[in-house]
């Protein structure tokens, strides 16, 4: 498991997951990766390798480009945000109506 300050590089990432550093330097232009460069050598997060795993599977499993992962990373976030106002809300309409 890796920690959220741990730094993974990049190399090692193309590696494990068998995949290009072309795709990766396509997330991070997307803004979807955030890659940390030391020293002229790249590294991913490593509370990011969720994220990553999941572009993995959305190009190379489904087939899908680099702007339909966009979007649906956009949607994702979307979602998740509407959900954490919705659960916001209800807390609020539970208090409000134990007050009445």
């Amino acid at each position: 498991m890796h920690t959220s300050k741990e730094l993974i590089p990049q190399e090692a990432c193309c590696t494990q997951y068998n995949i290009e550093v072309s795709f990766i330097r396509q997330l991070s232009e997307y803004g979807l990766i955030d890659i940390v460069t030391v020293e002229e050598k790249s590294f991913i997060h490593g509370d990011q390798l969720n994220e990553l795993e999941k572009f993995i599977r959305l190009h190379y499993d489904l087939d899908i480009n680099m702007e339909g992962i966009d979007a649906i990373a956009h949607l994702l976030t979307k979602v998740r945000n509407l959900q954490s106002e919705v659960s916001h809300l209800k807390t609020r309409l539970q208090i409000f109506n134990a007050d009445v």
